[in-house]
């Protein structure tokens, strides 16, 4: 079964929040890790994953992703405070035994 995600995105400072969509949440959380392509998350080193949803279909997660992108900051910042209150890095620990997309 294909995943699809859509996933936020913020650096340090937590005063920047980038929203996207991807079929490989791990490999594309790496490209903005890497800071290798250049565009928004480059410039504003967004490379701490604060939210994601998952999706079984590409047009759901299109459809979520848009609306996300349609809500001003402090919704955003509800919807992952929600979840993550302290707005940790959900990535930290993908590459450990305790990865849940690795199931």
């Amino acid at each position: 079964m294909n995943e699809y995600y859509v996933y936020i995105l913020s650096n340090k400072y937590n005063n920047v929040v980038y929203i996207g969509i991807s079929n490989n949440i791990e490999r594309r959380l790496s490209e903005h890790k890497s800071h290798d392509i250049p565009g928004f998350s480059k410039k504003y080193n967004l490379d701490k994953l604060v939210y994601y949803e998952c999706f079984s279909s590409p047009a759901e997660a299109i459809g979520r992703e848009k609306q996300l992108k349609g809500w001003v900051r402090r919704k955003k910042d509800a919807l992952i405070e929600k979840e993550n209150p302290d707005w940790r890095d959900l990535s930290v620990d993908w590459y450990s035994n305790n990865n849940p997309l690795s199931s």
